[in-house]
């Protein structure tokens, strides 16, 4: 979303903006290097196709997906952030047809995929779907089956796209709710700034550590 981008970009320099494939995107340097932001739009579909383009027409040689994030059990506390090191689609499906686990997409044997890590910053895993509720049921799913500590709507899709292209992606999380602690649209919307604006102080430490990795 435009909110989480404005952490990347009030970090940077020379900043020009275009749209592309309905998409927002900024250029600029961010210390010292040519950089650029894809905003996404919220869902799965939305994130791989933005990763594609970064992928393909802007060339990157390494991705960041950074913004917030719903946390799932007490390793994660509301407005720290969290490097993520593997990431799951917890809508994907083929159960029944392969008989492997949920989350494990057809071309691979296992539900995680892993992803590359840089910085001090505590290590998650992370589960993506492309719903935003209270729903029970998929506590259950996250927590139990899946084992997740935090959930968003991109991060997984990204991982794919990344994956089969062979570029390396790093995923930074702030978290914004958390299940059990009331609703999480009320928890959201409370938090959201607080999460940005320790995004926006995080993102240079975060730009260099992932530089130098």
């Amino acid at each position: 979303m435009e909110s989480e981008a404005k952490a990347v970009t009030d970090n940077m320099q020379g900043i020009t903006e275009h749209t592309a494939c309905d998409k927002h995107i900024y250029r600029g340097t961010l210390c010292g290097r040519e950089t650029c932001v894809v905003v996404t739009g919220v869902g799965k579909v939305n994130a791989a196709c933005g990763a594609q383009y970064a992928i393909d027409v802007l060339g990157a040689a390494k991705i960041i997906n950074t913004g917030v994030a719903g946390g799932l059990n007490d390793g994660t506390q509301v407005g720290d952030i969290y490097g993520i090191c593997a990431a799951v689609q917890y809508d994907f499906d083929l159960v029944q047809l392969n008989g492997t686990k949920i989350g494990t997409l057809n071309e691979c044997d296992r539900p995680y995929l892993p992803l590359c890590t840089a910085g001090n910053y505590p290590l998650r895993k992370l589960a993506s779907g492309d719903r935003f509720n209270d729903s029970p049921a998929d506590f259950e799913l996250l927590t139990k089956e899946l084992e997740a500590d935090i959930r968003d709507m991109e991060c997984g899709a990204i991982a794919q796209a990344c994956m089969h292209a062979g570029v390396k992606l790093y995923s930074f999380k702030a978290i914004s709710d958390r299940a059990g602690s009331g609703s999480t649209t009320e928890q959201y919307l409370d938090n959201l700034a607080t999460c940005n604006a320790n995004m926006t102080q995080a993102i240079p430490h975060i730009f260099e550590e992932v530089e130098n990795a």
